[in-house]
């Protein structure tokens, strides 16, 4: 246990769940290696509860805060002010606290950029993209897919309604990019699945161990590759079975360390040595 006194920062994470997280983790060995004095921890903050937790972070002198499922989206109204980037996402995934001024960021789209780059070698530019999922994570994918000149984005989600909502925002945000709005449904998505270059799935699905049920996932091409944003000790359910009939295939752990990349050096002005976050991640989970 390190030593802790009247100078430690506090940082954390503000989710529901959080026990499954693993940021705690890779912050605090990033705090450690470098010799920052600061410590970060998991808060579980339940929906009806969120108002009241942001407030905390002044009351509290909390330095900063990642932001997870399903808070990323309703944040977005209660800090003072919001980064170019999360702005444009319409969610926020970190908050720095500059003297009770709280600034609300979105690191988690150049963090997937980075992944997808680095862990995939897929390069988006001109390619048709499906996205699982209309949430915030959606939002951060979408837009540094168009960033990266995707030449068409399908957003599909079990709500319609809110698929065509995102679709629409991403239609009057980024002309380059044909963006097209779908039912999260096997049968409506079967005759578009060999068209795609990239699945990638942004919704909750397979954080507890579930599988997407009822998608024949044998109609992408074998040329496609599969990113699941979620993650877990023996990868997800989509990836495994994706990576068993041949697809290049990864989960988000390279995303969460390079979005942790980011937030780090929002909160402290310094970036961690390269590769120590993703390390330690897959060290604790994976024996790496």
């Amino acid at each position: 246990m390190r030593d802790i006194d009247g100078h430690t920062r506090i940082y954390g994470l503000f989710g529901f769940p959080v026990e499954h997280s693993l940021s705690p983790a890779m912050h605090n060995e990033a705090f450690e290696k470098m010799g920052i004095n600061a410590l970060y921890l998991p808060f579980r903050v339940a929906p009806e509860r969120l108002e009241e937790a942001v407030s905390s972070l002044r009351a509290l002198a909390i330095a900063g805060v990642n932001v997870t499922i399903p808070h990323k989206e309703r944040v977005c109204v209660l800090v003072d002010d919001l980064a170019a980037e999360a702005r444009l996402i319409g969610a926020v995934n970190t908050i720095v606290n500059r003297q009770e001024k709280l600034t609300g960021h979105n690191t988690d789209c150049s963090g997937f950029m980075a992944s997808l780059t680095g862990d995939l070698g897929f390069d988006p530019r001109g390619k048709r993209i499906l996205v699982l999922g209309a949430g915030g994570a959606c939002r951060a994918v979408a837009t540094g897919l168009c960033l990266g000149r995707a030449a068409w984005i399908g957003i599909a989600d079990g709500d319609m309604a809110k698929a065509r909502r995102l679709a629409r925002f991403f239609s009057g945000q980024f002309e380059g990019t044909q963006i097209a709005s779908l039912l999260c449904d096997p049968q409506a998505l079967a005759a578009l699945l060999p068209t795609i270059d990239l699945l990638v799935n942004a919704t909750p699905v397979g954080m507890r161990g579930e599988s997407f049920v009822g998608h024949d996932w044998r109609l992408l091409p074998l040329s496609a590759a599969v990113y699941d944003l979620v993650y877990s000790p023996h990868s997800t359910p989509l990836v495994r079975t994706l990576r068993a009939m041949g697809y290049r295939a990864v989960d988000g752990l390279g995303m969460l360390a390079a979005q942790g990349e980011e937030a780090f050096n929002l909160w402290t002005g310094k970036r961690p040595p390269p590769g120590l976050m993703k390390m330690r991640l897959e060290k604790l989970i994976r024996g790496g």
